[in-house]
């Protein structure tokens, strides 16, 4: 693990819940606007300048917390899911894990987003090669040292081991995820739950697989339950921006609520485009680079 000081670090992001310090966001361009939804899995064409418009102001919620944000611009002029910036890779304590995605289409976006985290200073630590497939909406911290890997359509066993090869020193649980609405769909763990605090999480439990759940009642969590009517509008989809502070879709009022019940700061932006339409939440359009 690197032993230089806090204060000298500008990357590492074991956690869901740490204090935010620098993100990685890409702003929706040309291949988000001009999307096929046929191809894409989209439920309506994209309004680019809409888009555009409810990006900048979610940009604004992170840069309003203090939060530095870094600009993910490489071209990428085939890839209209790359906005989603959370899958490609992840950065750990040692660096960046470029991942391979399980979705075919978005195939290149991992060699693109891990130059630009070498630009800012995070050094490639490991790839993923051959056969492994994993994303980064899979993987979820429940601590420092412990990474859930939800196995499914995204992300395979061979991902699952080449990973525990590039981390060692982290414990991984898999966590079987379920058929839901096939492979054209985009079911992640993080899905249907999101860690908000180190002993809190916000979830839908019905998706939840009893085993997991069951491991993070142990682990002496509790939970912030999600309503099914919710569920399609990214209920469970919550970025955490330090411990209780986070940020969700808006339109999931009984979720928020609950949040705020459970003594968390809740901030909401509007994701008609960004969100709803192309099935990416808010922690889909974050890479955390350094929590601290």
């Amino acid at each position: 693990m690197p032993n230089e000081k806090d204060s000298d670090r500008v990357f590492g992001a074991q956690s869901m819940a740490a204090p935010l310090q620098t993100v990685l966001v890409r702003r929706p361009g040309e291949a988000f606007g001009r999307a096929d939804p046929g191809l894409w899995h989209y439920t309506a064409p994209i309004d680019l300048p809409a888009a555009q418009t409810e990006h900048d102001a979610f940009v604004r919620i992170l840069t309003d917390f203090g939060i530095e944000v870094a600009y993910h611009a490489a071209p990428l002029p085939d890839h209209a899911d790359a906005i989603y910036v959370h899958d490609p890779v992840l950065v750990t304590d040692r660096g960046a894990v470029v991942l391979r995605m399980g979705k075919p289409l978005r195939r290149g976006e991992e060699d693109a987003i891990a130059e630009t985290l070498e630009g800012m200073g995070v050094p490639v630590h490991a790839r993923l090669e051959g056969d492994a497939l994993a994303e980064g909406g899979d993987l979820l911290w429940v601590d420092e040292a412990t990474l859930a890997v939800g196995q499914g359509y995204r992300t395979n066993a061979e991902g699952l081991r080449q990973l525990q090869d590039a981390v060692p020193e982290v414990g991984l649980l898999p966590v079987q995820l379920p058929h839901a609405g096939g492979p054209e769909t985009c079911l992640h763990l993080m899905s249907f739950i999101s860690i908000v605090a180190e002993k809190l999480a916000v979830a839908y439990l019905p998706l939840v697989p009893v085993p997991f759940l069951q491991f993070l009642v142990r682990r002496g969590f509790e939970f912030v339950e999600v309503p099914g009517s919710e569920y399609a509008t990214m209920g469970p989809n919550v970025l955490a921006l330090a411990p209780r502070s986070c940020v969700m879709l808006a339109g999931n009022p009984i979720t928020k609520n609950r949040l705020e019940a459970a003594g968390c700061l809740v901030k909401t932006y509007v994701g008609e485009e960004i969100s709803l339409k192309a099935e990416g939440g808010p922690t889909c359009l974050t890479r955390p680079v350094y929590r601290r």
